[in-house]
């Protein structure tokens, strides 16, 4: 036989292992595309186990994720339906625990034998509770680390070799090798999954946060159990208006901020409560052209929606987020009444029974005497009280068929409240009869006043005025005139200059003081302000006034009643035969009223008053044609104020920015250019402004509360020669800013320099 004959069986066997060669390596292959395309690191440690268990000759393999921050691996694996996960700390007192610890590979022929383990470190230990569930005793095992530039990723392990031998070298050199693999895809799983859009991404998109800061911020927010809004706000100092437009970007929706100026929705809350509410973080906020409005913490929440749709009934939402804060701040908000348990919800309620249990009649059964009634109207009037309001208005709304409260607060009107369309005549006649007002009459306007007493004892007065409208209804208006303590005059925010000149002008044993302004711009408070710097016991002090809204000791205070024919000039030339030192008028409503206060003046008597001018000017022209003697007029006036309320910047969140050239230039245009340069006010980098921003204590406006703007005009003998010739307003004007008088404009706009309003409030109450 040749040597060199080929034998047929040997090559049969040759081509055979190298098929086999060949399968292994193509299932090598196909486990690791599998492995890289799979979605998640879960789907590799549970669903591909199998698939690279059948790489290896053994009965079981667990493949474990490292955890750095919690200093441990972990590993889940499916019992029946259920997915139960494994953790074991980074030490050495665990085979996969020494793995991941050393970063070795451990080849053990027998885990039971401590010798053998003990050799490898002194504390290692086999954990045998696992044996004795499964009923399989654990004898060799191979594990590897798993690792990414030598970072650890997890560990890989097999056990129990099917051949009862241990495990081979090729077995080792191949788990190495799909440990290499698995490294690479958790890497990459890792990188995907900070990668993977969060709420949060605008601010490490936008350069608000750093990516370390932000992956810090929810290991941070996990442990501690807070949420990541109030540990951004508070530790990062990200402002909440950042995290809402975060939310809005992630959400594709509006984000809305706490705001008390939102009308309470009595109707959508009435099968709601509130501790539902707040556990679930979601409310109502209003409806809209037949859709609800709900807030909720996260609109993506398919279950929370569809149970919030059937609770309201309906699936015309429209869903908006919100912080977590502010959502219970929108919960208390329409929940809490602090004169009594009752909520205004809980009374809409009441009303909504008793209407059902009506019928069909068209006549309302609910009537001003009725106990629900009395409780919604005590409501409105507390809530605006405890909100600083005003006024309040009551405005039946014909083609929207409801009932809208409304709030004056800090110069702005803010709905409050809506209430259903049928109870606008009960509340309506309610008010009435509380203002001793005629309940039949409804043609004709009428003015009362409501004595209220609040249950903590305080008592509110109201000042009334209902008005016929449209559609046959009547609307109502109510003034509060708490009785409030006199401020001092050093903190009605006069600039240094206009408070040195009035300072003086008060001071004067005889003349006429002049306040002047629109209804509700402070002139009863600033001339109170001045009687209480003068009120010594060396003076009689006599004020007549409608209504006396403030008090202090030591005035002798009227008030008047033009009802019964006692009005201003009565109480006026009363006041002059009881030996006073000053008189205050509170109104100059008329010439007889004017012409006994100039007489009073040049007799020797200090007079105050009030007019409703537009400004200190004006307000000289206005008197000379209601036919004041102008000699008269010019001997008696010390001084004219006149001024504004604007709304001052919140000190929590007021914004310093650098103002573009135009917005300069046009503060400079409306001051005056040639003046404006005198104040030596360059544009340059240190010129700064301020704006409004919002935060929750004040509403999330930018504005909390008003300070005055003055003009004060001081009568030197130039104005009056003008006063005598009886000049034209801007003759005046011009006269008295030359002699040094601010305008209410150039006032305003020195203030909103120095931060305490902005501009746009101030082109808001002044134009010149």
């Amino acid at each position: 036989m040749n040597s060199f004959q080929s034998n047929p069986n040997k090559d049969k066997a040759q081509i055979a292992e190298l098929l086999e060669k060949l399968h292994f390596h193509q299932t090598i292959q196909e486990v690791t595309n599998r492995v890289h395309a799979a979605k998640d690191i879960k789907e590799i440690i549970v669903d591909l186990k199998d698939d690279i268990l059948s790489l290896f000759n053994a009965h079981s393999l667990t493949i474990y994720v490292a955890n750095q921050k919690q200093n441990e691996i972990y590993s889940m694996f499916l019992t029946g339906s259920k997915l139960k996960e494994i953790r074991l700390p980074i030490n050495n007192k665990s085979i996969a625990g020494y793995v991941a610890n050393n970063k070795k590979v451990l080849n053990i022929t027998d885990a039971y034998d401590n010798q053998e383990l003990k050799g490898i470190d002194s504390k290692l230990n086999l954990d045998r509770s696992w044996d004795k569930k499964s009923g399989i005793r654990t004898t060799q095992v191979l594990a590897a680390p798993i690792l990414y530039e030598n970072n650890l990723m997890g560990v890989i392990q097999i056990i129990n070799s099917k051949s009862g031998v241990g495990f081979t070298i090729d077995s080792q050199d191949l788990l190495e090798d799909i440990a290499d693999v698995l490294g690479i895809a958790f890497y990459n799983q890792q990188r995907a999954a900070r990668r993977k859009k969060t709420r949060f991404d605008y601010l490490v998109t936008h350069g608000l946060m750093k990516d370390i800061d932000m992956e810090n911020a929810w290991g941070e927010a996990r442990k501690n159990k807070v949420t990541m809004d109030d540990l951004l706000m508070t530790k990062y100092k990200i402002s909440k208006s950042d995290i809402g437009k975060s939310l809005e970007d992630f959400y594709d929706c509006k984000f809305i901020q706490f705001s008390n100026k939102y009308p309470i929705p009595g109707d959508l809350l009435k099968n709601l409560r509130k501790e539902y509410l707040s556990r679930e973080l979601w409310v109502p906020l209003e409806k809209t052209d037949g859709k609800i409005r709900v807030i909720v913490d996260d609109p993506n929440n398919i279950l929370k929606k569809d149970i919030i749709e059937n609770l309201l009934k309906t699936k015309s939402i429209n869903y908006d987020v919100a912080v977590k804060e502010d959502i219970l701040n929108f919960i208390n908000h329409f929940f809490k009444s602090q004169e009594s348990d009752t909520s205004i919800s809980d009374i809409l309620g009441m009303l909504v029974e008793e209407d059902e249990f009506a019928g069909d009649e068209e006549e309302e059964v609910i009537t001003e005497s009725d106990s629900v009634i009395m409780q919604l109207v005590n409501k409105i009037i507390n809530d605006g009280y405890r909100q600083n309001a005003s006024d309040i208005h009551v405005e039946p709304n014909t083609e929207k068929k409801n009932v809208e409260i409304r709030y004056r607060i800090d110069g702005d009107c803010a709905l409050y409240q809506t209430v259903p369309y049928s109870y606008r005549a009960a509340i309506v006649s309610r008010l009435k009869i509380m203002s001793n007002l005629d309940i039949t009459e409804r043609r004709l306007p009428q003015d009362g006043k409501i004595k209220f007493r609040r249950a903590r004892g305080e008592e509110i007065e109201l000042r009334v005025a209902t008005i016929p409208t449209q559609g046959g209804q009547e609307d109502m208006v109510m003034r509060l005139l708490p009785k409030g303590e006199t401020m001092p005059l050093e903190k009605m925010h006069l600039s240094p200059h206009n408070y040195k000149n009035f300072l003086e002008m008060i001071q004067k044993p005889y003349g006429m003081v002049l306040a002047v302004g629109p209804t509700g711009s402070g002139k009863t408070t600033t001339l109170h302000a001045a009687l209480r710097y003068i009120n010594t016991p060396e003076k009689k002090i006599w004020t007549a006034e409608d209504p006396v809204e403030i008090t202090q000791h030591g005035l002798r205070q009227v008030q008047v009643n033009p009802k019964i024919g006692f009005d201003f000039s009565h109480a006026m030339r009363s006041f002059l035969r009881a030996d006073p030192d000053v008189i205050m008028v509170g109104e100059m409503r008329d010439f007889e009223t004017a012409k006994i206060g100039v007489e009073a003046s040049l007799t020797g008597h200090l007079v105050f008053s009030t007019l409703h001018t537009n400004s200190a000017p004006e307000t000289i022209v206005r008197l000379l044609d209601m036919g004041i003697d102008p000699l008269n007029f010019a001997d008696s006036l010390l001084c004219i104020l006149a001024q504004r309320l604007a709304r001052t910047l919140c000190d929590n969140c007021k914004e310093e920015y650098y103002p573009p050239k135009e917005e300069y230039d046009e503060m400079a245009e409306s001051y005056g250019k040639e003046l404006f340069s005198k104040l030596d006010i360059p544009y340059n980098n240190e010129f700064k402004l301020y704006r409004p921003k919002g935060c929750s204590k004040c509403d999330n406006t930018g504005y909390r509360g008003r300070m005055g703007i003055h003009e004060i005009l001081v009568a030197t003998d130039n104005i009056k020669r003008l006063i005598q010739k009886h000049a034209t307003v801007e003759e005046i004007r011009n006269t008295a800013i030359s002699e040094g008088m601010t305008t209410l404009l150039q006032d305003g706009i020195l203030k909103a320099i120095n931060g305490f309003t902005d501009f746009v409030q101030i082109r808001r109450v002044c134009i010149r």
